[in-house]
Order: C-alpha cells, then structure tokens, then sequence
C-alpha cells in the first residue's frame, strides 16, 4: 500500500552500525526515505552507508551518542543540513550488561544501561521535539524500539529489562503529551529475534527450551520486523499514538 511508502521522508535512526538500527536503515531507505544513521561506531556506520549508496539509496552517517546532550544536538543539526527537517526518529540505541541479576552489577552497569536506553531516548526525543518546534513543523514521529522484556519477566536481565519496562511507559506519556505538537510517539517490541549477537545462544543447546515459550514455535529473523517498522515510520499508523507493537510469535501471551 502506498501508505507504507516513506518516499521524501527524512529518518534518523540510532544504533545504527549494526543489529537493528543497520538493518532497520536498509528497510527504510528501500522504502523511499533519506535515512541518518547515528552511532558511536563511526566505522562501522560509514560501512553501512557506502553500502546502502551503493544501492541507490540517499543516506549518510554521523557519530553519535545519546548519552551526551550535545552530541544528539550535532546529530540532528548535521542531519537537517543535509536533508532538511526530520520527519521520523527511531530511538533504536540499546545495550545490556550481560546476564547478571540486580545482586551482580554494579552502579557503572545500571548507569550505562539506563543513560543509554532510557535517558538517551529521551534527550533524543526532547532535542527532535525542539527542533519540530522550532521548524514550525506540520508534526513528527518518534519510534521507540523496547523489548517483550517490558511486558515478560526474565532472570538476569536487569538492568536491561528495567529500563525497556520504563521506555513502554514513556512511550505512553510521551506520547499524551507530543500530541499538542502532532508528534505521534509509539514503541516496537521484538521477541527473540535472531542477531549476531543472540544468535549465539539461541542456537546452542538450550534453544529448544527457549522456543517451548514461543507459541509459533520459532524464532524471529530480522524481517519479521520490517512490516512493523514502516507502519509505525510511515502514514500508515497516522492514527496511532501511544501504542506499542509486539513482535515476538505469541511469547507474551504463551499459557503459563
């Protein structure tokens, strides 16, 4: 449906030089967009971009880290140089600290944790919403990209588990309160999907009793996410504000 096209849009993604956020830019720009990709990782990000010019596709990439407040400024400063005023952001940067418990990390695990997934998204968000503003922009959308670790308990995830539960919740105040700007706000939550980096262990022996959980009784790749991703990028979810899309083959909703 040509909703879903994203042609002359201008998105930004963070966590861009690899996983989601380098796949999530190839979905965008092959749907039409001017893609931004952000990261700390500027290699590896310069990589990406050759790659998807390589292809046709207008893109271009800028080192970023959403922990530091003037760096998103640089971002989206260099970001609207080049393509103009940013129509979609996705909060796609993300980390973890491994599989420890609330007894095992420290204040340095909780705090790159938190400043990364949960603090950066928001400096991110109210930077973008400054800019609409200032633009005097018709709105905007912002993309949060959370976890079925908001809604599914899990052991030795935390802080990371935590901090995806609190980006659900402010997806939903964001999102009652960007409206006055026509900035919809809306979350994507993954299940088990297959990466460089789960791959490691959803692969091993202990796959099968992971996917015990998951009523569609497999795991996701990462083009179970491309259809979620452009309805909540595109006009398509024009409608939608404050609602988070689960993406995970039933593992939420598994009987107990």
């Amino acid at each position: 449906m040509q909703n879903f096209r994203l042609d002359g849009k201008h998105v930004v993604v963070t966590g861009a030089s690899s996983g989601f956020g380098s796949h999530f830019a190839g979905v965008l720009a092959a749907a039409g967009a001017r893609v931004v990709l952000g990261a700390r990782r500027t290699e590896k990000v310069e990589a990406r971009v050759a790659e998807l010019r390589e292809g046709g596709a207008e893109a271009l990439g800028v080192t970023l880290d959403v922990r530091d407040a003037d760096s998103i400024r640089e971002c989206l400063a260099t970001a609207e140089e080049a393509f103009g005023p940013i129509d979609v952001v996705i909060n796609n940067a993300g980390v973890e600290a491994g599989a420890k418990t609330y007894a095992m990390i420290d204040e340095d695990d909780w705090d790159f944790v938190m400043d990364t997934n949960l603090k950066g998204a928001w400096m991110m968000s109210k930077a973008y919403t400054e800019r609409v503003v200032a633009n005097g922009q018709a709105g905007g959308n912002i993309v949060m990209v959370s976890s079925i670790t908001d809604r599914r308990t899990i052991k030795g995830q935390f802080p990371y588990a935590v901090s995806k539960g609190a980006m659900t919740r402010m997806t939903e105040v964001m999102a009652l309160e960007a409206a006055k700007y026509r900035i919809r706000v809306n979350a994507l939550a993954p299940g088990y999907i297959l990466t460089d980096v789960s791959r490691l262990l959803l692969e091993s022996d202990q796959a099968p009793s992971f996917m015990k959980g998951i009523p569609l009784r497999r795991f996701g790749e990462f083009e179970d996410l491309d259809g979620p991703l452009l309805l909540l990028a595109s006009d398509a979810s024009s409608y939608m504000t404050g609602s988070v899309v689960t993406v995970d083959g039933g593992h939420v909703c598994a009987s107990l």
